[in-house]
């Protein structure tokens, strides 16, 4: 029984499972370089797998730049503590051997341990370098939920799975709109004016026919009461 084991096999043995993750994570991140050989990504961020082998990398990823993210203030601390001068230089030799290396060496020891950290888990110093100085930072202020899978709709060929990309967010979002009104185009607003216009002269034309009908109504009422009122009495009689 499976109980209480998460995770899928991917019909693989679980070193060829771990070694799956670690190339698929270690694709994503190179993914982001900067080459100009025939070997470029053509989309920086981003590749395509198996719906499958896309969920089952996505904590792995995740985790990995979690553990780059925590170490970003130890890292600017470390920065602020470094000399101006060049290594093995008297100036740097004499830094070397003051108190201000110690609180270096101590500010540096948290972000020296994440790094091999990394590299444990990925196997790839290129990767970790990319993982560090370019994807920490971008997501320094993102607590989680750094990738996103949208799936595929054309099938694998071959044998027909089920395809999806698996792409780091921040660089192509779908931008929302604060309202929920669904958005309107040039036609559809020329339209809606036409409509109105025509709606108002309508309205204006069926006014005029009710002030013309309640003034013929008011006209006939006076008609009428002015019969229904008896003759005046005091003419003379003719006998």
């Amino acid at each position: 029984m499976r109980h209480r084991r998460r995770g899928r096999k991917l019909g693989r043995n679980p070193k060829h499972q771990r070694a799956l993750l670690r190339s698929l994570a270690c694709n994503l991140l190179l993914s982001e370089r900067d080459t100009d050989d025939d070997n470029a990504p053509k989309v920086k961020g981003r590749i395509v797998t198996t719906l499958a082998k896309a969920k089952e990398v996505r904590p792995f990823v995740e985790r990995c730049i979690t553990i780059a993210r925590r170490t970003l203030d130890d890292q600017r601390r470390a920065d602020d503590l470094l000399p101006d001068a060049e290594p093995q230089t008297d100036q740097w030799r004499s830094w070397r051997q003051s108190d201000d290396w110690q609180q270096w060496n101590q500010a540096v020891a948290p972000v020296l341990a994440a790094r091999r950290r990394a590299i444990k888990l990925l196997g790839d110093k290129e990767a970790v370098r990319i993982l560090f100085d370019d994807i920490a930072p971008r997501f320094e202020d993102r607590p989680g939920g750094y990738t996103r899978i949208m799936r595929l709709a054309q099938p694998r060929l071959g044998d027909g799975g089920q395809q999806a990309i698996l792409e780091f967010v921040g660089v192509r979002d779908r931008i929302s709109t604060a309202s929920s009104e669904a958005p309107r185009f040039e036609d559809e607003a020329e339209v809606d004016s036409e409509t109105e216009e025509a709606a108002a002269e309508n309205d204006a034309e069926n006014d005029a026919e009710n002030d013309v009908e309640n003034d013929a109504e008011n006209d006939a009422a006076d008609e009428a009461s002015g019969e229904d009122q008896p003759q005046d009495s005091s003419e003379p009689d003719k006998d």
